[in-house]
């Protein structure tokens, strides 16, 4: 038996005084631990089980969590792997061995801690980011891999750090190495969370993008994530890439087999000048710029307002006859939403 299992075994021994001390605000309901999430607020959602051969294991329902009890000491305290093995022994009484050398940690929105917050967040399926875009009308192609879920995220704000969950989306150069993240805070009952920003970018943006495939010769770009995921759905087979604003659209790397680009522009001055100035530098690389434009304030509107075969219809107006045949008829027997 490894060491973390044998230490996670010996505090299942020991599960109600483990979760009196971390979790003094849940009480014991039969052979449990309720409370209502990792940090001990009050409330139902988690369960710690107090005896038998799963003593020490829990689940919280609300965002999917589980593991042992070495696995809420090291949430509930904020730890490393490391540093959560020490704070076990301690509270077992046990010796806290030798202290090993760690990687220092990454400053602070650097490209660093995004490639660190995307490896330490998980795959979107079944979790409440999926539901969440599920909400606004979106199902995700199979093979999309930029985006990933981490269900205790910090939010940093006018009330200090806070913790959500939140969906998180990689930001790539062309090489696909990552360069930043993008989270979306959630709300566990659904929608964004109640926070006065409840998006954020970090790393470096700057000609980068999220992007939902790999692009050839035509590629859609567009402003916002849910923008990019909304015409993702309804043409799988399309590349598109996501910019997270009209200025960091306007200065997009464009690939440099590129002969096509369709601009996703919200209805609005900021989006139509950034298709100018897109077209203002692709003169000179002979790509074709077009713009698309949404019939209400942006293409996720359009999905919940339209459905997804109307808002086929009318992107099928805008593209090209090649690329309607390409991207839309060849994709109508797999769609996806």
């Amino acid at each position: 038996m490894s060491r973390a299992a044998d230490l996670a075994r010996r505090l299942g021994e020991q599960a109600e005084a483990v979760c009196r001390y971390y979790l003094p605000n849940g009480r014991r309901q039969g052979r449990y631990w309720i409370c209502g999430d990792v940090m001990g607020t009050p409330g139902r959602s988690l369960y710690v089980r107090l005896s038998g051969e799963r003593a020490g294991k829990f689940c919280d329902t609300a965002t999917g969590e589980h593991g042992d009890l070495l696995d809420l000491i090291a949430l509930n305290r904020g730890l490393g792997f490391r540093a959560a093995l020490d704070e076990g022994r301690g509270f077992l009484s046990l010796p806290v061995l030798p202290i090993r050398q760690v990687a220092p940690s990454a400053p602070s929105g650097s490209s660093e801690a995004a490639r660190r917050l995307f490896a330490a967040s998980k795959p979107i399926r079944g979790t409440l980011a999926e539901r969440y875009l599920q909400g606004r009308g979106i199902i995700l192609p199979a093979d999309v891999a930029a985006l990933r879920f981490h269900p205790r995220c910090f939010h940093r704000g006018p009330q200090g750090r806070e913790i959500w969950p939140a969906l998180i989306a990689a930001v790539t150069d062309l090489d696909g190495a990552i360069t930043g993240a993008h989270r979306t805070w959630l709300d566990p009952e659904g929608g964004k969370a109640p926070l006065d920003q409840p998006r954020r970018a970090m790393g470096h943006l700057a000609g980068n993008a999220v992007r939902l495939g790999v692009a050839s010769d035509v590629l859609t770009a567009a402003e916002g994530i849910e923008t990019a995921l909304a015409l993702k759905a309804v043409m799988p087979a399309m590349p598109v890439v996501a910019a997270l604003s009209a200025a960091h659209l306007a200065a997009l790397i464009l690939p440099l087999a590129l002969r096509r680009l369709y601009v996703a522009r919200d209805n609005d001055g900021a989006g139509r000048l950034a298709v100018e100035r897109l077209r203002a530098r692709a003169r000179a690389d002979d790509i074709d710029i077009r713009a698309l434009a949404p019939r209400t304030e942006d293409f996720n509107a359009d999905l919940l307002t339209l459905g997804p075969d109307r808002l086929r219809a009318w992107l099928a107006e805008q593209l090209a006859p090649d690329d309607v045949q390409r991207f839309l008829v060849a994709d109508e027997p797999r769609r996806c939403v």
